[in-house]
């Protein structure tokens, strides 16, 4: 039988000497007794995946509404997507796959609805109250907001986990904020896997999305140097006359491309930089996980690609704003009229802060309940 006592002798036998080990975790906040047969991160795991959080995932924006179609990406596929490539890059590096994969589920739990749009919003209209950042408001989900525990608020997930939420690192992200988490060393390999697998995900599937929903083409994309090679290769390894799957393969080639290229760079950098503990991982003077400079400069010219053909497209653009409005307006009328908030909600403004009850309530929606709430409350004839 495999005992948490096993697992720990296992990780400290088999993985990097610069992995995070949970024997060595800082622990949790509020004391509580080991599980005897998980170890800390796959308890951490666990409480993720039962958050009510997570769950409200499936309904939260990742670049298309929900309701415009079954096959486009949600923040829940996004995440588990995120989860599989970050595991599969741990696993190759020798690092804690746990420990990664509970990063992956939880980085994106502080996400409003709609997207970055709704996050916009929050935090413009948090200034002076506060303020508004998915990570942080990500910290707050498992620390407060969470309530599942007779003895304590939140999760009570592990002190690496939280720093991990709270230092995750992609191109939407501020990370200027003061926090009780030390924003002068560097993040564990494991955290940083995770904001690669982050880029790796939503680079391809918002490209699989764009395809699918008609705004972006394959003959648009041949101007791009990463689509276009790798397409060439596929079409040069296979006779497809299905050009569906010609595109299938050629994410799918991207995507593996992007993971050997890291894992390629990564062990090169570990190695230059004689990096044997998790200590010299945090004072180390760059980033260890890391895409060659010949990747990263084909992939930020796809991003760019992106963000003018598919995050600015008329359609996007139109929800985008939208979105905005719903949230603009939902909390102008909430801070206007608390009382128009759920009782539990009422209760937790008289806790939290007229400013900071609302922006939780708001920031905790999915797309389709904050649609609801809208129509709700400013159309007529909906029943309240």
């Amino acid at each position: 039988m495999l005992t948490r006592k096993h697992i720990e002798e296992r990780e400290e036998r088999e993985l990097a000497p610069y992995a995070m080990k949970s024997k060595d975790s800082r622990g949790r906040k509020y004391t509580e007794e080991e599980h005897p047969y998980r170890s800390v991160y796959q308890r951490d795991r666990d409480r993720i995946i039962h958050s009510t959080a997570f769950r409200r995932l499936e309904y939260k924006t990742q670049v298309f509404v929900n309701h415009e179609g079954d096959y486009y990406r949600t923040r829940l596929t996004h995440t588990i997507e995120v989860s599989q490539i970050a595991r599969s890059i741990a696993r190759a590096l020798n690092l804690n796959e746990d420990l990664a994969e509970a990063i992956s589920l939880a980085h994106d739990l502080g996400h409003t609805p709609f997207g970055h749009s709704g996050e916009n919003a929050l935090r413009k209209l948090m200034q002076g109250h506060g303020g508004f950042e998915h990570n942080l408001h990500g910290l707050r989900v498992v620390d407060i907001l969470e309530r599942k525990y007779p003895d304590f608020p939140g999760l009570n997930l592990s002190w690496e986990l939280k720093e991990s939420i709270v230092k995750h690192i992609s191109p939407y992200d501020n990370t200027s904020y003061a926090t009780e988490y030390n924003a002068k060393e560097l993040p564990l390999l494991e955290a940083q896997i995770v904001d690669k697998a982050d880029s790796i995900a939503y680079d391809n599937h918002d490209l699989d999305d764009g395809l699918k929903a008609g705004i972006i083409t394959d003959g648009d994309l041949q101007s791009i140097e990463l689509w276009r090679e790798t397409q060439k290769k596929v079409k040069q390894k296979y006779t497809i006359h299905n050009h569906n799957i010609v595109i299938a393969q050629t994410i799918k080639t991207i995507i593996n491309t992007e993971i050997i290229d890291l894992l390629e760079c990564t062990t090169a950098r570990i190695k230059r930089n004689g990096i044997n503990t998790v200590k010299e991982v945090r004072s180390s003077p760059e980033q260890l996980i890391s895409f060659s400079q010949d990747l990263s400069e084909k992939k930020k010219e796809l991003q760019r690609f992106l963000f003018k053909n598919v995050y600015q497209h008329y359609r996007v653009a139109r929800m985008s704003d939208k979105a905005k409005r719903f949230v603009e307006e939902l909390f102008a009328l909430f801070v206007k009229n608390p009382k128009l908030l759920p009782t539990e909600y009422q209760l937790w403004v008289a806790e939290a802060g007229l400013y900071q009850g609302v922006c939780d309530y708001i920031a905790g929606m999915t797309d389709r309940f904050a649609q609801d709430e809208y129509k709700k409350l400013f159309y007529p004839y909906e029943r309240v």
